[in-house]
């Protein structure tokens, strides 16, 4: 076979992708942060649990092949990415030298009917919440998850739209914070919080309407300006 033109006999690793995809599962005072996993099928590593991804074809686009491997995978399909960045600390695989491009994703869970295929012997939510210990992860995938929620967590406050799929269209500050919590780890002040939300120029506007929530008066609607479509880019 003849040689491509400006090919060079330089070593290439390998690349991949893979997908930290989030959801909020749970009651308003008893949201759980949950982390989606694919059970390996094949070697290396069969039969642990990884993160949704594979390698990307040739000629294909990091985004495209994201998307590619998390609806073959996992049976999910058309959710917005970001990309995280890329890994490539020698030895992470044992295929080789094989550099990794992360994506995070946040999606409502329940509007997505999880099926395991390809090399995905089993797909599941998984807790993340406080005490709750996730079984031992393949390759460095504890580490690339660890970076993914960091970033989901600096992106949704900077971006609070980004969570947008994970509320009704019409939702009150109790529940855009509770939400925010589940996602964050902690326990945000209610004061600051919601200064900060109604000061962010362009997020939010009252909405027709309110909801009574527990036994105090019916808390004021509101919506997200921009779709999540039109959420600030990274």
């Amino acid at each position: 076979m003849a040689k491509r033109k400006y090919s060079y006999p330089w070593p290439r690793p390998a690349v991949t992708v893979d997908i930290a995809l989030f959801t909020v599962a749970g009651a308003l005072q008893n949201l759980r942060l949950r982390v989606l996993l694919i059970e390996r099928g094949e070697q290396p590593f069969r039969g642990a649990w990884a993160l949704p991804g594979g390698f990307v074809r040739q000629d294909e686009d990091l985004q495209a092949a994201a998307l590619r491997e998390l609806q073959e995978e996992t049976g999910i399909a058309q959710v917005f990415l970001e990309q995280v960045g890329a890994v490539g600390t020698p030895g992470r695989d044992p295929r080789g030298h094989v550099v990794t491009v992360l994506y995070v994703g946040l999606v409502a869970g329940d509007r997505h009917q999880l099926a395991s295929q390809g090399d995905a012997a089993a797909v599941r939510w998984f807790d993340l919440a406080a005490g709750v210990s996730l079984p031992p992860l393949a390759f460095d995938h504890a580490l690339l998850l660890r970076q993914a929620l960091a970033h989901l967590r600096r992106r949704l406050d900077e971006a609070p739209a980004l969570c947008a799929e994970l509320l009704p269209e019409r939702f009150t500050l109790s529940e855009l914070q509770a939400l925010a919590e589940a996602i964050a780890g902690q326990r945000l002040d209610r004061r600051n919080f919601r200064r900060k939300v109604k000061e962010t120029p362009d997020l939010l506007r009252r909405a027709e309407g309110s909801r009574r929530e527990g036994r105090h008066r019916p808390a004021q609607l509101y919506r997200f300006v921009s779709p999540p479509d039109q959420a600030p880019a990274p």
